[in-house]
């Protein structure tokens, strides 16, 4: 949103070069970025909060595909986190999360020689698709979501 845009058109409203039905309409096209043919969003065409929720729901993509469940939301990362700080601070969250589970898994894989392993492999693959989930709802509702059990490798 280009808050000087709204400036301007409130501006024109009170001077009375635009009467209130135009400056509604113009003020619409601001906030929806409609009107304006030749905007492309930075996020893949996506809202902020959609782009964010993506970030963390591509990372169950590595029950699909080995590898994509890391290299997605990394991608989708590396695209923006120059341009947006939430998108900065939420992938580094969801690549601290993906750590931290891999580091659990390689530990409940060597625990299943003692059987114990397995329960532990079902509970690690649980938490990470209910906290994706959960990511991905509060992110798209604009809110930030901080994984449990998450080691802070990057800050």
């Amino acid at each position: 949103m280009n808050y000087e845009d709204l400036k301007t058109l409130d501006e024109l409203r009170k001077n009375g070069s635009i009467t209130e039905e135009e400056y509604q309409r113009e003020k619409d096209k601001i906030f929806n970025n409609t009107g304006n043919q030749s905007y492309r969003s930075p996020y893949l065409g996506m809202s902020e909060n959609s782009y964010v929720a993506l970030m963390h729901i591509s990372q169950l993509g590595g029950y699909i595909l080995p590898g994509l469940g890391f290299f997605a939301p990394l991608i989708l990362w590396m695209l923006n986190k120059d341009n947006n700080a939430r998108i900065n601070a939420s992938g580094k969250e969801i690549i601290n999360f993906i750590i931290s589970m891999v580091i659990y898994a390689v530990v409940s894989a060597i625990l299943c020689i003692i059987l114990v392993g397995f329960f532990l492999l079902g509970l690690i693959a649980v938490l990470q698709i209910a906290c994706a989930i959960i990511a991905a709802i509060k992110a798209n509702n604009g809110d930030d979501y901080v994984y449990p059990m998450t080691i802070r490798f990057l800050k």
